[in-house]
């Protein structure tokens, strides 16, 4: 497992995973497991004896939230499907069919102000310039903040997102203190918002939570704060490393970059290939055995911790034909990248049509861009992966 969280192998994990699929299930010397090969995962994510509840493992881990209420990704049914209905009930199909292309003009408009912003300018970083203040922009809109509260949100996202990489070896405690404040300050300001919201019915977001009910009765403020700031922080961190990581795939594959420039409904399958070849999410790091399992001959007792390595899942030669090639015209791509089983991730919709949105238009507009160091510098994290930095230059240089 150390290997794994070795920053030597960020820029490139998939030689390890392919390592470790030689074991697709593998005892940790700490008792965890560590599961890396497809049909192993997708059996285990759907498999009912698997929990997401931090407290069913035998060496229970701290909770990041701090006594808050936990979202209904850290809960099992019934109370995570109870949650999940009520969130999803305005988030989608079929109670609310519109809302991502609803979005579709905002979406628009965003990421041409922000390329608009990118004008003239030989020297970009992807990741500051664009892909980091596009989502939070876009989570503010759909949840219904006011936007003389946006740069604040800006700013705390920006510090939890840097607590999440937190090394007490080589970090100032400053990092993680800010991560926690800006934790607290993010709950409460929502919390607020949310209390606004009785008994005033809007087409936001928070509105529809906070009025709705529906026929699991009305969720409470702070599973509402919960699911709010579960979609600004993962949604956040997902779509920034997914934008980051397709123009980084694409300034590799300049054919493809090309064809896309050419083609443009091949965004489609291009995205779903990319969650395939270079996930955001590389590993969902523990779920908890509720009682022993059996996986591949291997019994894994209860209480242990497991990991799952979706990412390498993703490039397992015995579900995909030529795993490391990346392919916009891969066909039967049943990929990990938003996970699977119950867990499956309730904002991939829209996550996808930022990513199409943006990438298009990215290629559309910039001017022969090119790579300025290969590999970029990495996020130190294992789990959500991508470049800290993507400095790209354009124009003639």
């Amino acid at each position: 497992m150390q290997r794994i969280f070795d920053y030597s192998a960020r820029a490139d994990p998939y030689p390890l995973y392919a390592e470790l699929r030689r074991t697709p299930v593998a005892r940790q010397e700490d008792g965890s497991y560590v599961i890396s090969a497809y049909r192993e995962i997708t059996d285990i994510l759907n498999d009912p004896h698997l929990s997401s509840d931090v407290r069913n493992l035998s060496r229970p881990m701290p909770s990041v939230e701090g006594g808050a209420t936990s979202s209904f990704i850290h809960m099992d049914l019934p109370e995570h499907d109870r949650l999940r209905r009520m969130a999803t009930r305005h988030f989608g199909p079929p109670h609310t069919p519109g809302l991502v292309t609803g979005l579709e003009c905002f979406l628009t408009a965003t990421v041409r102000s922000l390329i608009d912003d990118l004008a003239g300018k030989e020297q970009i970083d992807v990741v500051d310039d664009f892909a980091f203040p596009f989502p939070v922009t876009v989570i503010c809109h759909l949840l219904g903040v006011p936007r003389e509260n946006e740069p604040r949100f800006h700013l705390w996202v920006n510090d939890i997102m840097n607590s999440i990489d937190y090394d007490p070896k080589t970090d100032p405690k400053e990092k993680l203190d800010k991560g926690v404040q800006a934790r607290k300050d993010l709950r409460q300001c929502l919390g607020e918002l949310v209390e606004q919201r009785h008994g005033r019915p809007g087409d936001d977001l928070l509105s529809r939570l906070a009025n709705d009910d529906g026929p699991d009765g009305q969720m409470a403020d702070a599973d509402i704060v919960a699911t709010a700031k579960l979609l600004l922080i993962a949604g956040h961190e997902t779509i920034v490393n997914l934008i980051t990581n397709g123009m980084l795939t694409l300034l590799r594959h300049p054919q493809v970059l090309q064809r896309l420039r050419d083609e443009p409904d091949l965004v489609v399958p291009l995205v779903e290939e990319l969650l395939r070849y270079e996930p955001p999410v590389q590993i969902i790091p523990w779920r908890a055995a509720y009682s022993d399992i059996t996986v591949a001959d291997t019994v894994i007792p209860k209480g242990s911790q497991i990991m799952l390595m979706l990412a390498s899942g993703s490039r397992d030669p015995k579900r995909f034909h030529e795993p490391d090639r990346f392919d916009p015209d891969r066909r039967d791509n049943q990929h990990l990248g938003f996970g699977s089983g119950i867990h499956l991730c309730f904002g991939g919709p829209l996550a996808r049509r930022e990513t199409q949105i943006a990438l298009t238009e990215l290629v559309r507009r910039l001017d022969r861009p090119r790579l300025v160091a290969d590999p970029p510098p990495y996020r130190p994290s294992p789990v959500l992966r991508g470049p800290i930095h993507l400095d790209i230059e354009q124009g003639d240089g």
